[in-house]
Order: C-alpha cells, then sequence, then structure tokens
C-alpha cells in the first residue's frame, strides 16, 4: 500500500490526490497540520526533514517534494500515462510545473487567495496593499500560462490530462474564488475552457477537501 502523508487542505497534497485519482492508484493517507507543530509528530522529520508536505512511502521507498512525488506516481504504477512520450511537450508539461510551483502558488494562493477570502473568513484584515502588489504578477502568470497552453485539447498540454494539470487544478480553484480573479481570467479564454473542463472531472471532484485549502 501506498502511504501519503499530507493534509487535506493542502494544494500540493490535492495535487498528488488528483493524480493518484487519475492513475487509479489506491493508498492510504494520514493528516499532518503543519500549522499545528505539537501535533506534527517528531517521527515526520525523519520523512521530511524540513517539515513541509506532502511526503510519500512506498513499501521500503520515501520520498518528499511535490513534483518528484508527481512523477513517481506517474512512472511507478500502472494507468493512463501522465506525462508525454515526446520531449518537446514533456519540455513544455516541466516547465509549467516550474511557472506553478515557483510563481503561481505564492502569488494566487498566498497573495490574493488568501487575503481577500482566507483571513477574513478567521476574522483577519486584509492586506490590500499585498494583494494590490501581486495583481501584476498574477497577470504575467496568466498571460504566460495562456500562451503555453495548447489550443488542441482541453488540458493544458492538449488532449492528455498530465502532471499540470494535477497541479494547477488545486491552485486555480482557490484563486477563482477571489474577486481579482475574475478580470485576470477574462482574456485568457484557453485557460477558461480548460478550467471548465478540468474542474468537471470526476478527479477533481473527488478530492475536494472538506477544510479550506492553502
Amino acid at each position: 500500500m501506498l502511504h501519503l502523508y499530507g493534509a487535506e487542505y493542502s494544494v500540493y497534497v490535492r495535487a498528488v490526490r488528483i493524480a493518484l485519482a487519475e492513475k487509479g492508484v489506491p493508498y492510504h493517507q494520514t493528516p499532518i497540520d503543519i500549522f499545528n507543530k505539537a501535533a506534527t509528530p517528531d517521527s515526520y522529520l525523519d520523512l521530511q526533514p524540513f517539515g513541509k508536505i506532502p511526503a510519500l512511502r512506498h513499501v521500503d521507498f520515501e520520498l518528499f517534494e511535490t513534483i518528484a512525488i508527481l512523477q513517481y506516481i506517474d512512472e511507478a504504477f500502472d494507468g493512463p500515462d501522465l506525462q508525454p512520450s515526446l520531449p518537446r511537450p514533456r519540455a513544455r508539461m516541466t516547465q509549467i510545473l516550474s511557472i506553478l510551483n515557483s510563481y503561481a502558488y505564492r502569488t494566487l494562493v498566498w497573495d490574493i487567495y488568501v487575503e481577500r477570502i482566507a483571513k477574513p473568513e478567521d476574522g483577519k484584515q486584509t492586506d490590500e496593499t499585498k494583494i494590490t502588489a501581486a495583481l501584476p504578477a498574477a497577470k504575467s502568470i496568466l498571460n504566460a500560462l495562456e500562451k503555453l497552453a495548447d489550443n488542441d485539447g482541453p488540458f493544458l498540454l492538449g488532449s492528455q490530462i498530465t502532471l499540470a494539470d494535477c497541479l494547477a487544478a488545486p491552485m486555480f480553484d482557490l484563486f477563482l474564488k477571489t474577486p481579482e480573479a475574475l478580470a485576470l481570467v477574462e482574456p485568457a479564454p484557453r485557460l477558461r475552457t480548460w478550467w471548465r473542463d478540468v474542474s468537471a472531472r470526476t478527479s477533481f471532484l473527488e478530492t475536494h477537501p472538506q477544510t479550506r485549502q492553502v
């Protein structure tokens, strides 16, 4: 049995769960709440020395870092391929994964969604300055993804769902809840079509967390 460690609120944990669902791989999930250090067992740091989520254990193999986990899931298990076989589309997938991990997550989730939605729900004050500062970066991110998205299919790389979709979907699920997202996504028809299709997939719907994501 494959063991996944991480709380369901995590965007990155959900990305792994989407990939597992797409591959049809059964797994056991152990909740790890990194925002509650007192509830995080010391043994978890033996598995993930930086205290982040997710982490993975498969028999005697341990792994952390989301992109590495996603690639392992696709390559170690039977099921539909979640990575292109040809060099150019595979490189494009890796490029999109890097954009999402390096730029989109911090900007779309923390600087916009958390400030606009999560903080007020927790009775905290929104930092309008942070949101305003994040909007140009968000525009650049969406423009880049719009240009890179393949127009020949419902997914970011065309007709094949890939790891890029698995990681992008949970991030956009949060970002698109904000009013700021509406104006930014309006001039991005490929991303709008992609979102319509990917958000209707069973893997996306079945992994929707019961608690707020970050």
